[in-house]
């Protein structure tokens, strides 16, 4: 990854409980079901990398370009590389291969959060915040988007992941900063067993062939 000003970054990671609720101003919002992965911009060199260190950038050279034109530098962003199917479903397992007789979009990356721009770290700042600047980093978006919002009730959030089949929710507080390690202030419903076939998921849910 690039050396120059950035901070080292432990990733956020949210806590897994059993059942959608609701939060009174909680967000909700998709979860992608893609790969976790920084995104890292000083200049003209930008590293995407996995959440095990991994550099991935040269396989997702478009998604390099798309960042390397956003109009800031230093710039970190947090969220998943994603290819989505005809109906707007994120596929895992179309990351390592899609078939050829199915339409989907080429790997885009979906951020859900902005941890430092314009040579200022934005980590302390609350949720919300990071969130704007995020969107207004992203208005005019290509390959690189903003996590979509679902509903601001988290019960009605869940029947939207039932009702599109997305892998589940993340609920976050937005008041939240951006803390290292698993957190309360982040959680996640997921659907239960989900898709784990197609996606090559094996008994000890591990996946096969991820990088």
């Amino acid at each position: 990854m690039p050396q120059t000003h950035l901070p080292s970054v432990e990733l956020m990671h949210a806590t897994q409980v059993n059942r959608p609720f609701h939060r009174e101003g909680w967000v909700y919002e998709e979860k992608v079901d893609g790969w976790r992965m920084l995104a890292y911009k000083v200049g003209n060199d930008v590293r995407l990398v996995s959440r095990n260190g991994r550099d991935h950038t040269k396989r997702f050279a478009d998604l390099a370009d798309e960042i390397r034109r956003l109009d800031t530098s230093p710039l970190i962003l947090d969220g998943e590389v994603a290819v989505f199917d005809a109906k707007l479903l994120s596929r895992f397992e179309w990351l390592r291969q899609r078939p050829p007789a199915e339409a989907s979009t080429p790997p885009v990356f979906i951020a859900f959060d902005c941890l430092l721009t314009d040579k200022k770290d934005i980590r302390e700042r609350p949720l919300y915040v990071r969130r704007n600047v995020l969107e207004t980093l992203l208005e005019d978006p290509n390959l690189v988007l903003p996590v979509r919002r679902l509903s601001d009730d988290g019960l009605k959030a869940w029947q939207q992941v039932l009702e599109h089949r997305f892998e589940g929710l993340v609920a976050k507080d937005p008041m939240s900063p951006y803390r290292g390690g698993r957190t309360l202030s982040w959680l996640k419903v997921k659907q239960r067993d989900y898709r784990a076939e197609e996606r090559g998921w094996d008994a000890s849910k591990k996946a096969r062939g991820t990088g």
